[in-house]
């Protein structure tokens, strides 16, 4: 599976953005999928997740803000909608799958077998 993230931009605080993650290779349909991020000069952070049975884990500095779906008949890719950013949003997103997650392992960095690039997202002040 080849995971490809998109969606980032610059925005102004209060905006909104939203990332896609597109899975070549396969359907996505049983895998967890996640967003984490990474600050500059700070460590990568889980930011969601959605199950294959469709419920979703979110950090809770975006709860409330971000929400995580899949797309398309297919379920091949997953979106992440941003709203009300703020600066400290600011991070690089990288998208992640893997098919044998159990619930404990959703916001462990380390546990996803599957990464895409990163995607920029800069909200200004």
């Amino acid at each position: 599976v080849q995971l490809q993230a998109s969606g980032g931009g610059l925005v102004q605080a209060g905006g909104s953005l939203r990332l896609s993650c597109a899975a070549s290779g396969g359907t996505l349909r049983r895998y967890t999928m996640a967003w984490f991020r990474q600050a500059p000069g700070k460590e990568r952070e889980f930011v969601a997740a959605i199950r294959s049975v469709g419920t979703t884990h979110y950090a809770d500095s975006v709860k409330g803000r971000f929400t995580i779906s899949r797309h398309n008949a297919a379920e091949n890719t997953v979106n992440l909608q941003m709203n009300s950013l703020k600066p400290d949003d600011t991070a690089v997103y990288y998208c992640a799958a893997d098919g044998t997650l159990i619930l404990s392992q959703i916001r462990v960095e380390n546990a996803y077998d599957y990464w895409g690039q990163g995607t920029q997202v800069t909200v200004s002040s």
